[in-house]
């Protein structure tokens, strides 16, 4: 079985990942995201208007499959509960989520009143499950 520091090591190397929410009829929503691990948990930016967070906020709870830069190779899926963070409390977990995915940004008030405008939210999986533990 893989262990979730091994997971979150993977998600530190490979940001690009499918996230999977539920539809209200029970279908799934899935998403391209960029995720970042953060504080043993895995962290992502969206839109407070997005479908995904709409699916969250009824039901609390997501796949995420991480997947490398060359697509096909390893690739981890990780399933827990859910968090999502609002501004304005969101900002110092968005500015966070920036960092660990691209560095230093060159203007950070830019980067606030971008963060703002687009009425972001910061989705905290707390993971609970963590795959593949089988090849094949």
């Amino acid at each position: 079985m893989m262990d979730t520091a091994v997971a979150l090591d993977f998600l530190d190397h490979n940001h690009h990942a499918v996230l999977g929410t539920h539809r209200s009829n029970g279908d799934m929503q899935l998403s391209p995201v960029l995720a970042v691990p953060w504080d043993g948990r895995v962290l992502i930016s969206t839109r407070e208007g997005a479908v995904k967070v709409r699916n969250l906020r009824r039901k609390p709870r997501a796949a995420l499959v991480v997947l490398p830069q060359t697509f096909f190779g390893n690739w981890v899926q990780i399933t827990g509960g859910v968090e999502i963070i609002s501004l304005p409390e969101a900002m110092d977990v968005l500015i966070e989520y920036y960092r660990r995915a691209s560095g230093e940004h060159e203007n950070w008030d830019d980067y606030q009143d971008a963060m703002q405008r687009e009425r972001r939210c910061a989705v905290v999986i707390s993971p609970e499950r963590v795959g593949p533990s089988i090849a094949g």
